[in-house]
């Protein structure tokens, strides 16, 4: 049984010290070649710990932890890492996903009904291109935060403000990096049945990884802010106390 243990704990593959190091589209390449397997079981662990729904954020926060490692090429150990990652963001990744999953829904349902009415009253083109804008700038947001979550340990207001932040100086990795999550799963409609595993072999992992990767540059960058180091070094009661 050693063989199947080692599937899942080994340490994760690396790279020749000496290689030179890759950026932008060729390095994220690199990585889903390097780390194609390791993505795949990435992708079962966040469907079994995401079907009891309840579950989702704290499997996206757990499923963001392992994608930041890999991003920053670190060495990983899967399934260590990842239930590590579950149970400590547990509460913190449940909390901010109800208060996004509100604030997103409202956006959603405030797009359709301008869309509805704004054919025959062209006033409403107006609220309905704020209302786009606010849910797409808050879906950004989303994707900053649970990156910078799983990076830092910050209080809450402090990771909404870097999280906020991160989103306007370099909004446009995350939006490629949810254009590309939008291709998947659109190939996985258009080419369906064929495309009937993707889901269950890359689509969920796959996708985070590449939100991660989108917006680690702007995650690294406000947390050099001194608002970041400052809320760093303050004492807390614990984990459990932040969201």
């Amino acid at each position: 049984m050693q063989w199947l243990r080692d599937m899942w704990a080994k340490e994760g593959p690396g790279i020749p010290k000496n290689a030179p190091k890759k950026t932008g589209l060729a390095l994220f390449a690199e990585t889903l070649a390097r780390e194609w397997w390791e993505m795949v079981k990435l992708n079962i662990l966040f469907i079994l710990t995401a079907l009891f729904v309840v579950t989702i954020p704290a499997a996206i926060a757990a499923t963001a932890r392992v994608s930041v490692t890999l991003v920053e090429d670190r060495n990983s150990y899967l399934l260590r890492d990842y239930f590590d990652a579950f149970i400590r963001y547990f509460w913190r990744a449940t909390a901010w996903g109800l208060a996004f999953t509100l604030a997103i829904g409202l956006g959603v349902f405030s797009i359709a009904s301008y869309a509805a009415t704004a054919r025959d009253n062209l006033v409403l083109a107006l609220p309905l291109t704020i209302a786009l804008v606010v849910t797409v700038f808050v879906v950004v947001v989303a994707c900053h935060l649970v990156v910078l979550m799983v990076m830092r340990d910050l209080p809450a207001p402090t990771l909404l403000r870097l999280a906020a932040i991160a989103a306007v100086i370099r909004p446009l990795p995350a939006l490629a990096a949810l254009a590309f999550v939008a291709v998947l799963w659109l190939a996985h409609i258009v080419f369906y049945p064929v495309s009937v595993f993707m889901p269950a072999t890359l689509n969920f992992s796959l996708g985070m990884f590449a939100v991660a990767f989108g917006v680690h540059r702007a995650a690294v960058m406000v947390l050099a802010l001194p608002i970041a180091i400052q809320a760093h070094r303050e004492p807390h009661a614990g984990d459990a106390t932040h969201i």
